[in-house]
């Protein structure tokens, strides 16, 4: 593979650790953009899915799953100090594999952090702690057993990871067109406060994809543009959100948590049938799902403004997603089904006829009102950008290879997260396989246009309060 740019050498081995949409995606970027001949790039499935890919790459695979009991005796036999594990699986846990990483000696990248299988749906635990929260405590706390460790990403795909960097980039969008002067922030204190200065009440992670294939979904099928099991999983999980200091209740339903930071809120309800109102350029105003993410509890926390130890100002921030109108069948059975997965799943690949996957950040309250910043791939662009991806992989590809490069470049940085990384640098990597990138100005609120039928539930004066947010 020639004519791309090289954007770091690495002297060890990678191992890929899962080979759906998004691992069979990465395989040909990390042979394109990393100085790592192919004998050095070895992957692991649980099942025999991205084997012939692999294959037709000159890499090694290994049908292998993974499981608490075996993970660590298998792992030691294929990982050595130097090398690089990219976790782009399910039901394994991210804690478990960043904790191996340093007893070895590894660098280590994630999508998101996952528990081990079934943890999503353990009734048997609280609910607050099968939530995104509670994991992200969890990594969060290790993180501390390990400054100056040896860099771990964690929860570094399209979203979380990709959007922290597009809000970044936002907010020196909105000072620069609102005459708002500002050097580009050194730390969190200062994006922190930048963000305060220029009066952002709340971030939408606001995504619709219309990617569309005339192979309709069919009846006990659940069909969508990314992995199914990563999301059911999460949409199993009791929606939450990260909570702004400008809230004045807390809707219904709706509980703080009793431990960590204190950023955010869950509901006593499952993500995938929870809805919000948000907006993109595109699609204009929508109904999105409001899955958890890690991304929606790490931006309320990162941009926290603390004062005499009591949070003065943090922004409120949750995931708006509408997916593919096929994924929106197939919930809509799934609800039905009383959340129990469809028999059959099927990935939404060379099928697809056309469509845009439209992701980016959402930053409200501001002089000039709503602000909309990020990705507008279509099938197309994809297609002809890198093989095996559809518009929703390749922006989690082009994430995963930007804090790949970002990590071997800063290979003792310890645990962290999007928000404590370099935006410009992941973007620089990241930017070729995003297709048109955009920056939207809009007047949208989430009370403009509201029926009179629902005018008890709108708080006119304060129309960025999640309660005119949230569908009821």
């Amino acid at each position: 593979m020639t004519g791309h740019i090289r954007h770091a050498t690495f002297e060890g081995s990678v191992l890929v650790l899962g080979t759906g949409s998004v691992g069979q995606g990465l395989l040909p970027l990390l042979l394109r953009h990393l100085d790592l001949p192919s004998e050095r790039v070895r992957c692991i499935g649980g099942d025999g899915r991205g084997a012939e890919i692999a294959a037709s790459l000159g890499l090694k695979f290994e049908k292998l799953p993974l499981t608490q009991a075996n993970y660590a005796a298998l792992l030691k036999e294929r990982l050595a100090a130097g090398d690089f594990l990219v976790n782009a699986s399910v039901d394994v846990s991210s804690v478990s594999l960043m904790e191996l990483c340093q007893e070895i000696g590894c660098l280590y990248i994630d999508t998101c952090i996952e528990p081990w299988k079934g943890a999503y749906t353990d009734h048997s635990l609280p609910a607050e702690r099968r939530t995104n929260y509670a994991m992200r405590h969890t990594a969060r706390e290790l993180a501390k057993r390990y400054p100056g460790g040896h860099t771990a990403v964690v929860a570094h795909g399209a979203n979380p990871g990709l959007v922290s960097h597009f809000i970044k980039q936002a907010l020196i969008d909105i000072a620069r067109d609102t005459g708002f002067k500002t050097d580009v922030p050194k730390g969190r204190d200062g994006w922190a406060r930048l963000m305060q200065e220029l009066g952002i009440r709340a971030v939408h992670v606001a995504e619709r994809d219309t990617q569309y294939s005339a192979r309709i979904k069919q009846r006990g099928e659940f069909v969508n543009t990314w992995s199914v099991d990563g999301f059911y999983s999460e949409g199993a999980q009791p929606a939450e959100l990260g909570w702004g200091t400008h809230e004045k209740a807390l809707p219904a339903g709706a509980s703080t948590f009793t431990f960590g930071a204190g950023a955010a809120i869950y509901l006593d309800q499952p993500g995938a049938l929870s809805r919000v109102r948000s907006w993109t350029p595109l699609e204009g105003s929508y109904h999105g799902f409001l899955i958890t993410h890690n991304e929606a509890i790490s931006t309320s926390d990162y941009y926290t403004v603390m004062e005499n130890g009591e949070a003065s100002y943090r922004p409120t921030c949750h995931y708006a997603y509408h997916p593919c109108d096929d994924a929106i069948l197939s919930l809509h059975e799934l609800a039905g089904r009383n959340l129990h997965l469809q028999p059959r799943q099927r990935i939404m690949m060379d099928e697809i006829d056309t469509g845009v996957d439209e992701l980016g950040v959402l930053l409200l309250g501001h002089a000039r009102g709503a602000y909309w910043y990020g990705s507008r791939l279509s099938i197309q662009d994809a297609r002809k950008l890198a093989p095996h991806n559809n518009a929703t992989s390749l922006q989690v590809v082009a994430a995963v290879l930007g804090g790949m490069v970002w990590a071997i470049e800063n290979p003792k940085a310890g645990i962290v997260e999007a928000e404590q990384m370099d935006y410009d640098r992941v973007l620089e990597v990241a930017l070729p396989y995003l297709g048109e990138m955009a920056g939207v100005y809009s007047d949208w609120t989430p009370i403009k246009g509201r029926n009179q039928l629902y005018a008890e539930a709108v708080d006119a004066e304060d129309p960025w309060q999640f309660s005119n947010v949230l569908v009821k």
